[in-house]
């Protein structure tokens, strides 16, 4: 699997026991499990969680009956490790309407288990459709939500939410400085697509420095160049028509249809 020698051997081992577990306990087969959390952003700390997420399928049966079964299994967070993943149709509902979780998991870096073939094919379904709309209204909620709770008007903050903070908001600056292409999941990739004066980019490296030396960056006094960085994006995004997701044209929503069918006779 693509990324996982940046996961701690004792961890990928917890990992692939557990993901094994959900498998004999629901009777399912895992057709992509990845990082999804600030590991797969690029940023994590020493004792950051590990944010598993996969996609599954039933055997066919278990769609047949009365009761059509649950379309997520979640697992008990144990220590550091949160595992849960989606039912195979919730994930193609969700990526024909652009969801941008399922474009984040298709795009990490740490790829834990897939079945052959699989990414690639969902990967060709989410590029016909256009993600920009709901990316936007994604990361600026995201963004708002961290900043206006974490950061905005307080004495001390806790550094590390700063990057709960910059990710989204360099997504958006991402999308708005690059016409084409796919939005990057890490954040390395996204600070390389948008202009970034030397003074800022000077301080998210020292903050990235002692993040990923420190198990917690602990409190601080606020961040002024930062601050106005992620106020002008807020202002900007909020004064912008954003646009509104466009329903898929049939012959997308036929090829999800037909790789549903397809996977679930294999199951």
């Amino acid at each position: 699997m693509s990324g996982v020698d940046v996961i701690p051997a004792d961890a990928l081992q917890c990992i692939r026991k557990r993901l094994e577990r959900v498998k004999a306990e629901h009777d399912a087969r895992i057709l992509l499990a990845v990082e999804s959390g600030s590991r797969a952003w690029g940023f994590p700390s020493p004792d950051s969680d590990f944010d598993v997420r996969f996609i599954y399928v039933l055997p066919k049966r278990a769609y047949l009956g009365l009761e059509q079964p649950r379309d997520v299994i979640e697992q008990p967070i144990e220590g550091l490790y949160d595992i849960n993943g989606w039912d195979l149709r919730k994930a193609l509902n969700l990526l024909l309407k652009a969801n941008p979780a399922i474009a984040e998991w298709l795009r990490s870096p740490i790829v834990y288990e897939e079945a052959p073939g699989f990414r690639e094919e969902i990967e060709a379904l989410l590029a016909l459709i256009d993600e920009r709309p709901a990316a936007q209204h994604h990361h600026l909620s995201t963004l708002r939500s961290a900043y206006t709770r974490q950061i905005q008007g307080q004495e001390t903050v806790r550094l590390k939410k700063y990057f709960y903070c910059l990710r989204p908001a360099y997504a958006l600056h991402w999308m708005w400085e690059n016409a084409d292409g796919q939005l990057p999941m890490v954040f390395s990739e996204l600070r390389r697509g948008v202009r970034e004066p030397a003074d800022r980019a000077e301080e998210i490296d020292r903050l990235l420095s002692l993040k990923a030396s420190t198990r917690d960056l602990g409190a601080g006094d606020p961040l002024p160049m930062l601050d106005s960085f992620l106020e002008a994006t807020i202002a900007k995004a909020e004064s912008l028509d954003l646009g509104h997701q466009k329903k898929p044209v049939p012959s997308v929503r036929a090829a999800c249809e037909s790789l549903l069918l397809r996977t679930l006779e294999e199951a």
